[in-house]
């Protein structure tokens, strides 16, 4: 199972869009996915269509109460489970401030529900994706996340001020490697928000690949990161299907939004076929004379 961390401090540069939308093509491809809803506004959780009223139980029982993953967690769609939040999970960032080892409270929680919360072995591990959407900040949410993580994608929108705070964060992902989580690197960069057509964009995705090359062979954490060949690019589609509680498949599934992620999708699982499937086909296709707009076809072949 791949754990992967969505991160970025900084808000709205596509964390949740990411999360949700690659969560929906992997399972669409046929991958058993679970995204873990670790930002208090629960913008994920709403974005799948599951909006708690703070009665129900959510990740800040887990956290707070050591309630099970089990007892939470919501299928939301074939092979794709969520792990909610609600406005309570605010409150778990003072409530922790004294508990003994809070920076590990969520992987000792995934541990359980990774070895079947008790369930026979036939249905242990049962995912080959974990996504965690992580709030804006890197606060103690955001430290269990990249605690509980093998790996960190940070969406990235392609404006200067936006690579000035990368290094802040990958400052972070290395004080959590050395102190907590020697396992956790930077697999990549997502760029999100995407305009082909400015200079700027181009340019800040230049610096981008400039400064992972010079990290080559160092021993950070991001020595071996990239910036995904896949960007999504601005789509007025992604905007929307929030507020119908759908990922972009089931809302707008030949827009070019869908098309991106479908093939950032194909991107993250590379040459490794999900577990359950002999292959996986995310097609992308360009129709003729419009290579602007792509139509996509996700298909799993089992």
């Amino acid at each position: 199972m791949r754990k992967i961390a969505i991160i970025n401090q900084k808000g709205g540069v596509g964390k949740t869009t990411t999360t949700v939308n690659l969560a929906a093509a992997l399972a669409l491809a046929g991958c058993r996915v679970c995204v873990i809803d670790l930002d208090p506004q629960a913008h994920a959780s709403t974005h799948l269509g599951v909006e708690l009223d703070g009665t129900l139980p959510s990740l800040y029982d887990v956290l707070v109460s050591g309630r099970p993953m089990a007892a939470v967690r919501r299928d939301v769609g074939a092979n794709l489970t969520l792990i909610p939040a609600d406005i309570n999970l605010a409150a778990a960032e003072v409530e922790l401030a004294g508990v003994v080892g809070r920076e590990v409270i969520l992987r000792e929680a995934l541990t359980g529900m990774i070895e079947g919360d008790g369930q026979p072995a036939s249905q242990a591990n049962a995912y080959d994706y974990l996504l965690m959407d992580c709030g804006p900040s890197l606060g103690v949410l955001t430290i269990n996340a990249l605690a509980a993580a093998d790996e960190v994608f940070i969406p990235l929108q392609p404006h200067f001020l936006a690579l000035h705070g990368l290094s802040k964060l990958l400052e972070t992902t290395a004080l959590v490697s050395r102190r907590i989580n020697p396992q956790l690197v930077v697999t990549g960069v997502v760029v999100c928000l995407y305009d082909a057509a400015t200079k700027l964009a181009q340019e800040v995705v230049a610096d981008l690949h400039a400064f992972l090359a010079r990290s080559r062979g160092t021993s950070v954490p991001w020595a071996a990161a990239k910036v995904f060949e896949t960007k999504i690019r601005r789509n007025i589609k992604l905007a929307e299907c929030p507020s119908f509680g759908q990922n972009i498949f089931a809302y707008a599934p030949k827009s070019t939004g869908a098309a991106d992620y479908a093939a950032l999708a194909m991107e993250v699982m590379g040459d490794a076929a999900p577990l359950r499937v002999e292959t996986a086909r995310l097609v992308v296709e360009t129709p003729p004379g419009h290579a602007a707009t792509r139509q996509t076809t996700l298909q799993p072949v089992v």
